[in-house]
């Protein structure tokens, strides 16, 4: 049923039938074209109705991705499958996330038809092993960055909302153990997929990841947690999340945390940036968990590379939008006239576009150097920092470069850059979210 699922999402792409992908999914050869269908701000305290999680099969050991076949050149050009991919998606960011940008922003949340066809692409399916049912045979960092930056160029928030449960399932991947995937990996799969999120972001000063308030204590059958998270996306309705927290012996874990567990609240958390994704502060007190309920069991996860792979995961947003704005300026340039000529005549004008491009393919440069590193088994933590670290200056810069083009259209909500500027200062400040 996922694999007919995922053809409907993807049958709209003529050209990609009989492309290996393809044919490892099974999609209907003979279809043509997908068909897409068709406010509040806030929420009180509440969590969403929980599906029963079962495990589907016995297994024995966790379901592992290969990863990507180095290359000793470095050469990040997208393989066909990669470039077709991206493509989808960065056509569907195009015709059905930029259109309804606008209204999820002013809502404070994603329209349910966007997440439902979001996952009729299969986008979860990718993230989920062959072995399991899903779609992936490969653990690929570069595909992540550009298929995030391809829907980030539709709208950030809209695709931290359709990516919020693949980083979940991405984790569950990469770290869980047979009977964690057995239990919740197979639901990534149905037709209605659980919303989930990943929670890692504190709402304090100068937040680092490496220095957690939340806590997790050893019980007698268990763990107890006690703290707040922030910037939690899809928190209203999510149904799984994965919570970062410190244990007693200063180690730091994700937990499995369902969302009708006793002690979890919900809250909305409305910001300047990324609204269309729902963002919510997790209330946890006294939370009681099984021991099964840590990623990855006794032996846990590798945090720092999980932090990288997440930093990794808000630099392709950075780049997807900015990207966007730089398309929307130049032509808008070109057209506006003060003076009898196109303001892209003016060299403060030309200078600033000039500059948007500059920057915009360094920050690409520095993000996929950094992923195709981890693709290649190498270390990869000080490349995802120094990606970091240029997107967090750069795309505001961006964004702010941006409005300054447009002049006063770019204040007004009219034209997209300002929302656009407002999400790109979110990358500087958040961690956690999203994971390759």
């Amino acid at each position: 049923m996922a694999r007919d699922m995922q053809g409907r999402g993807l049958a709209w792409l003529n050209w990609f039938a009989g492309n290996k992908f393809v044919q490892r999914t099974k999609l209907d050869k003979s279809a043509e074209k997908l068909i897409y269908q068709g406010s509040k701000t806030g929420f009180k305290t509440a969590t969403a109705v929980n599906r029963a999680f079962k495990s589907v099969q016995n297994r024995v050991k966790p379901a592992r991705l290969d990863k990507s076949k180095p290359n000793d050149l470095f050469d990040l050009t997208p393989t066909d499958e990669q470039a077709m991919i991206t493509d989808t998606m960065l056509r569907f960011a195009e015709d059905r996330l930029r259109p309804a940008a606008y209204e999820a922003d002013n809502a404070c949340e994603a329209p349910a038809e966007i997440l439902q066809e979001a996952n009729e692409l299969g986008v979860t399916m990718m993230a989920v092993p062959e072995e399991l049912g899903g779609a992936a045979v490969e653990q690929s960092a570069v595909g992540g960055v550009l298929q995030t930056a391809a829907l980030a160029q539709g709208d950030m928030g809209l695709a931290i909302a359709c990516l919020a449960p693949v980083s979940v399932a991405n984790a569950l991947t990469r770290w869980g153990t047979a009977e964690q995937q057995a239990k919740y990996l197979p639901a990534f799969l149905e037709e209605a997929p659980p919303a989930a999120a990943l929670a890692v972001q504190e709402a304090r000063p100068l937040f680092d990841p490496f220095d957690l308030n939340t806590s997790a204590k050893l019980t007698s059958d268990g763990f107890v947690l006690n703290g707040e998270k922030s910037m939690v996306p899809l928190a209203a309705k999510a149904e799984l999340f994965l919570v970062a927290a410190r244990m007693e012996d200063q180690r730091h874990a994700l937990f499995i945390i369902e969302s009708s567990t006793k002690g979890l609240e919900v809250s909305a958390e409305p910001g300047m940036g990324v609204r269309a994704a729902g963002m919510g502060r997790l209330s946890l007190k006294n939370v009681n968990v099984g021991s099964h309920a840590q990623l990855g069991g006794a032996e846990g996860l590798d945090y720092a590379q999980m932090i990288a792979l997440s930093r990794l995961g808000w630099c392709a947003l950075a780049v997807g939008t900015s990207q966007a704005v730089q398309e929307y300026v130049i032509p808008y340039a070109n057209e506006r006239k003060a003076f009898g000529e196109p303001i892209s005549h003016r060299q403060a004008v030309a200078f600033m576009i000039a500059n948007i491009g500059i920057e915009s393919q360094g920050m690409r440069l520095l993000t996929l150097r950094a992923a195709a590193r981890a693709d290649q088994g190498k270390s990869f933590i000080r490349e995802a920092s120094l990606a970091r670290r240029m997107t967090a200056e750069k795309a505001v810069i961006i964004g702010n470069d941006g409005v300054q083009v447009l002049g006063g259209h770019g204040f007004v909500k009219e034209h997209p850059v300002e929302r656009w500027y407002r999400d790109l200062r979110a990358v500087g400040v958040m961690e956690g979210s999203m994971l390759l």
